[in-house]
Formats: C-alpha cells, structure tokens, sequence
C-alpha cells in the first residue's frame, strides 16, 4: 500500500458525534445527511464527508465506541434539534493511504496503524485518525467506495535536529 506524508488543511466542519455500537451509526448519520440536504449542501467536490474515528470498533466495547462524522462547510452551523455543532479540524500533518472497498473494513486504517507506522520512526499525535469518505450517497456501491484514511502524526525530535557537522579542524 502507498503511504504518502501529507498536510491535511484546516478544515471548518458540520459535525455530530456517535458514542455506542456500530451498529447505530448509521442512525447518527442519517442526521447529518438530513441536516446536509436541508441545507443544499449537495456538492460531494465542495461539501466533503469526514469521520474522525476515536476508537477502533473492533477493539473495544459497544458503548467505549466514538466517530464524530462531519461534513465541510464555508458558512455557519445554526443551532439544531439534531445535535449538530461547528468545529474545526486542525492543520495536520499526517500519513496517507487510500482504501477502495466496503468502509466496514478500511484496510488503509488498518495498514497505517499495523505495519506502517511501527516501522515509521514518526510518533502518533493525540488526535483521532481522520477518514476522508470520498465517494458517498445512495449511488456510491460498497465494494467502490473510496475512503482516504489520515493518520496524524507529531514530529519525531530526532527528525527536527540538525546534521552532524564535521569538525573543520585537523585529526
């Protein structure tokens, strides 16, 4: 798998949390689509679905589990019914791969966490891995969805220092 070292941008969202089995997700999403259709936030290039996943639902317990889904926005979120709140995604720098196939099962994720980065020499930033649900909506079939999986990263010290410098004086 390809893993780049990307700047993911600042990024103002629409956001609603799920907390509890995987199996309700869809009943979090299902408001922020309505909310998302109510608003004429249609256009997949300029209103972009993200999931910030907290947890990994497979190592934890139904009700430890986290996602805040959110979709990118250039105006105001108003105040809702649906729990829908505004925020910010910070600039990151991250480690990128993308995963085409059923979300269920995102084997980028997966490939960043469990091979990738214990070999990286990076260190992990304390803050949620980043999906990137780039194809999404009634048409979008399972087994073509692109999700574009960020793993964020801090910067190693020993990265930041600088070279050895020889001496410039005779042995």
């Amino acid at each position: 798998m390809h893993v780049n070292i990307v700047t993911f941008p600042e990024t103002k969202v629409a956001s609603i949390s799920h907390v509890g089995s995987p199996s309700k997700e869809y009943d979090t999403v299902q408001k922020l689509i309505d909310w998302k259709i109510r608003n004429g936030l249609l256009d997949q290039s300029k209103y972009r679905s993200y999931g910030l996943h907290y947890t990994d639902p497979w190592s934890v317990t139904p009700s430890e589990h986290r996602v805040d889904f959110c979709l990118s926005i250039d105006g105001k979120v108003e105040q809702n019914s649906a729990g829908i709140i505004e925020r910010v995604i910070p600039s990151l720098r991250c480690a990128h791969a993308r995963d085409i196939g059923s979300r269920t099962n995102n084997q980028a994720a997966k490939y960043l966490i469990e091979e990738w980065f214990p070999n990286s020499g990076e260190i992990l930033k304390d803050f949620p891995i980043i999906f990137h649900y780039v194809n999404v909506g009634p048409n979008a079939k399972a087994n073509e969805a692109i999700t574009d999986a960020y793993l964020p990263l801090t910067r190693n010290p020993e990265q930041l220092c600088c070279p050895t410098r020889r001496s410039s004086r005779p042995a």
